[in-house]
C-alpha cells in the first residue's frame, strides 16, 4: 500500500470522527452565516442558545440535518486532500533533496513549498467535492414548523362547531438528500452544484495556511525534541492535537469572510422581490453584504466557527496521525512476517 493511500484513508477516517463530534456546531454556524436579517431586529443568540432553539422548534434530528451527505463529503474531501497532499509532498521532498545534492538548501521542504503543496491539493479537492457541500449546506438551513388555520370544509359545517377552528402545526415534509439535490437542480441545473466554487477555491488558502503553520510548528517541535532526547523526535497525540488546533485557529481567523460568502451563495436563494437577498455571483454577494450589512456581515457566527473548526481540526490531525502510525506498523509487521517465513 502506497504512503499516499495510507494518508488518504487515514485522513478520511479522522475526518469522519471529527465531523461526528462537531456536527451540531457546524449546523448552527451555517445558519448564522446565512441569516439575512438586514434590519437586525432579531436578538443575537449565543451558540448554545441557538442549538436549544433548533431542538425546541425543529427537533433533535435537525441538528444533524444533512449528516449522511456530510459524512460522505468529509470522507471524500479528506481522502482526496490527503492522498494528493502526500503525492505532491513526496515530489517536493524529492526536489529539495536534489537541490541539496547541488549545494542548494538543506534538503527540507520550505514554508512556501509547503504552502504550494497544500494549495494544489486543496484545488483538486474543491473541484471534485463541491457538489456534495452544496447539498449539505441546503440541508443545514432552517426548515421550521409553521402554523396554519384549519377551517372545516363547507360540507362539514353542520357537524362541526365553529369554535373548533384552531391553529395547528403543519409539519414540513421530510427534507432528505434527494429533495435537496432536486431543489438545487431545479434552481440552476447541473451548474448549481458548483455554486460558490470561486470563493471556495479562494478558501483553499485556509487549509494551505493551516498546513503551512502545522508543518512548520511540527518540524520545529521535532527538531527541539531530537536535541532534548538525543535523536528521539517522537511527538505525542496530545501535542498533535494542540498543533492542529493552533494551526486551524490562525487559518480560520484570516479566511472566515470567504467562508461566509461561500455559504451565502450555496444556500437557497430568497425568491421574494427584495433584491438585497438575491446574489448573482461572488462579487455581487460581496458588494451587497458590504452595502446592506456592513463588514459585520462577513463575521457572523465566527465564534461558533472557531470552536467547531479548531476542535474538528485538532481531532482530525490527532486521529489521522495515529491511524497512519497504526497502518505503517501493521504493514511493517506483515512484511517482516513474510520475510521470516522459511522457503
Amino acid at each position: 500500500m502506497s504512503d499516499a493511500l495510507i494518508n488518504g484513508l487515514s485522513g478520511a477516517g479522522g475526518g469522519i470522527i471529527a465531523q461526528l463530534i462537531t456536527y451540531p456546531l457546524q449546523t448552527v454556524n451555517t445558519r448564522q452565516q446565512t441569516e439575512r436579517d438586514l434590519k437586525k431586529k432579531k436578538r443575537k443568540l449565543g451558540t448554545i442558545e441557538e442549538m436549544c432553539q433548533v431542538v425546541k422548534h425543529e427537533g433533535w434530528g435537525r441538528l444533524y440535518g444533512g449528516l449522511t451527505p456530510s459524512l460522505v463529503g468529509t470522507a471524500a474531501s479528506q481522502g482526496v486532500y490527503y492522498y494528493f497532499y502526500q503525492i505532491f509532498r513526496n515530489k517536493a521532498e524529492a526536489a529539495s533533496l536534489e537541490r541539496m545534492k547541488k549545494g542548494v538548501g538543506d534538503g527540507s521542504v520550505g514554508m512556501l513549498a509547503s504552502l504550494g503543496v497544500a494549495a494544489l491539493s486543496g484545488c483538486v479537492n474543491v473541484l471534485l467535492t463541491n457538489p456534495i457541500w452544496v447539498v449539505v449546506t441546503r440541508m443545514q438551513q432552517t426548515h421550521t414548523k409553521t402554523s396554519k388555520k384549519i377551517q372545516p370544509d363547507q360540507s362539514q359545517m353542520l357537524s362541526v362547531d365553529p369554535s373548533e377552528t384552531i391553529l395547528a402545526a403543519s409539519e414540513l415534509p421530510p427534507y432528505g438528500t434527494n429533495h435537496a439535490i432536486q431543489e438545487v437542480f431545479d434552481e440552476a441545473g447541473v451548474w448549481g452544484f458548483w455554486k460558490g466554487v470561486f470563493p471556495t477555491l479562494f478558501m483553499v488558502s485556509n487549509p494551505s495556511i493551516q498546513f503551512m503553520l502545522y508543518e512548520t510548528m511540527l518540524k520545529k517541535l521535532k527538531k527541539r525534541r531530537a536535541l532534548d532526547r538525543k535523536g528521539d523526535n517522537g511527538v505525542t497525540a496530545v501535542e498533535i492535537f494542540l498543533l492542529g488546533a493552533l494551526a486551524k485557529l490562525g487559518a480560520t481567523v484570516v479566511t472566515y469572510p470567504l467562508l461566509v460568502v461561500k455559504s451565502r451563495l450555496q444556500a437557497k436563494q430568497v425568491s421574494t422581490g427584495d433584491k438585497r437577498h438575491q446574489y448573482k455571483g461572488t462579487l455581487d454577494a460581496v458588494l451587497k453584504m458590504i452595502r446592506y450589512e456592513g463588514f459585520y456581515g462577513f463575521y457572523k457566527g465566527m465564534s461558533t466557527k472557531i470552536v467547531q473548526s479548531v476542535l474538528a481540526a485538532a481531532v482530525l490531525f490527532m486521529v489521522k496521525e495515529e491511524l497512519v502510525k497504526g497502518a505503517r506498523f501493521l504493514l511493517t509487521k506483515d512484511a517482516s512476517a513474510v520475510k521470516s517465513k522459511p522457503l
